[in-house]
C-alpha cells in the first residue's frame, strides 16, 4: 500500500482553468521523490491536493489507500506535512520556539511532549540558537528552516516541500540538502519536493515525475529522466550540471562514465586521472 496515490487526479480551479489532468501519482514508504517542471506546471496545486488543502475536481487521493475525506482531513494533515514555497505564508506567532510549537500543540499533546518535539525539531534544523527571535526578522533560509521544523515538530511520514530552495543562496541549498537526506535516512520520512532546478534533483531524489501544463509528461529514476535531451527541452528544463559536464568530457575522448550524484562524480574523475597516469 503506498503512502500517497492519486487516481486520475483532476483540478479545475474557477473560470474553468484546469490545472490538473487525470494525475496517476504514487509515493512508496520511505522514498524521495522530484516533481519538476516550469512555473506553472501544476506542482503547487498538486501538493495542495495531498494533504486536502484542494478537493479534487475529479478522480481521487488516497492516503494509506483510504480516500480523503472531512472525518480524517486531521489526520491527513498530520501524516502529511506540506512546507510552502514562501514561509511567509506557514510563519505567525511571535517566536520560533512559539511556531514551532503550534502543530504538536493543536494535536492534544501534553506540554512535556510538546516542548521534547520543539526541541528535536530546532536541532535537526540547526536552528536552536535561533528559538527566541522574532520569525519575521529572520533571514529567508532561516525562515525556511522555521517552517520545515513547524511541520516535522507535528511528526508526518511523508514531508512535501514545496519548491523548498527558492530564494536561498548556495551555502542555504546545500545545507537543506543535508537535512532533507538526513530526514529520509534517520527517521525515515517519504520526502516529495518540487523543483525547477534540476541540478539538485539527483542530490535529493531517486525518482522523478516531469510535469508540464498539469499533465505528467514522463517519470521514472534519475538516470532514466535525465536522459531524455528533447523531452526536457520540451518543458522549458535543461539537463543538471553534472551529466552535461561528463558528456562534453566523453565528447572530447575521455573516458569517465556520466555521473548524476557529486560522490559519483568525484570517483569517476579520480578514477579516470588515476589511470591517465
Amino acid at each position: 500500500m503506498h503512502l500517497i496515490e492519486t487516481r486520475d487526479l483532476t483540478y479545475v480551479y474557477p473560470g474553468n482553468i484546469t490545472a490538473l489532468h487525470a494525475l496517476n501519482f504514487v509515493a512508496p514508504r520511505n522514498s524521495r521523490i522530484a516533481v519538476i517542471g516550469s512555473n506553472g506546471a501544476g506542482k503547487s496545486t498538486l501538493f495542495k491536493c495531498f494533504n486536502g488543502i484542494f478537493t479534487p475536481s475529479g478522480g481521487t487521493v488516497l492516503i494509506r489507500g483510504e480516500p480523503i475525506t472531512k472525518k480524517n482531513i486531521r489526520e491527513v494533515r498530520k501524516f502529511v506535512g506540506l512546507v510552502f514555497q514562501n514561509p511567509d505564508d506557514q510563519i505567525f506567532s511571535p517566536t520560533v520556539e512559539q511556531d514551532v510549537a503550534f502543530g504538536p500543540t493543536n494535536l492534544g499533546l501534553d506540554p512535556e511532549t510538546v516542548h521534547h518535539r520543539v526541541h528535536e525539531s530546532l536541532e535537526i534544523l540547526g536552528i536552536e540558537d535561533i528559538a527566541h527571535r522574532v520569525p519575521h526578522h529572520l533571514s529567508g533560509g532561516e525562515k525556511k528552516r522555521v517552517a520545515i521544523a513547524g511541520v516535522i515538530a507535528m511528526e508526518p511520514e511523508v514531508l512535501v516541500l514545496d519548491e523548498p530552495t527558492a530564494g536561498l543562496d548556495p551555502r542555504g541549498v546545500r545545507d537543506l540538502i543535508d537535512v532533507i537526506n538526513n530526514l529520509w535516512k534517520t527517521y525515515g520520512m517519504t520526502i516529495i519536493f518540487s523543483t525547477h532546478d534540476v541540478s539538485l534533483v539527483p542530490e535529493v531524489a531517486d525518482y522523478v515525475y516531469v510535469m508540464a501544463k498539469g499533465k505528467f509528461v514522463a517519470e521514472g529514476d534519475v538516470e532514466h529522466v535525465f536522459s531524455q535531451d528533447e523531452l526536457l527541452t520540451s518543458v522549458r528544463l535543461d539537463l543538471p550540471v553534472l551529466p552535461k559536464l561528463f558528456r562534453t568530457l566523453q565528447r572530447e575522448g575521455i573516458g569517465v562514465p556520466i555521473a548524476y550524484r557529486l560522490n559519483d562524480a568525484e570517483q569517476s574523475l579520480v578514477r579516470a586521472f588515476r589511470e591517465k597516469r
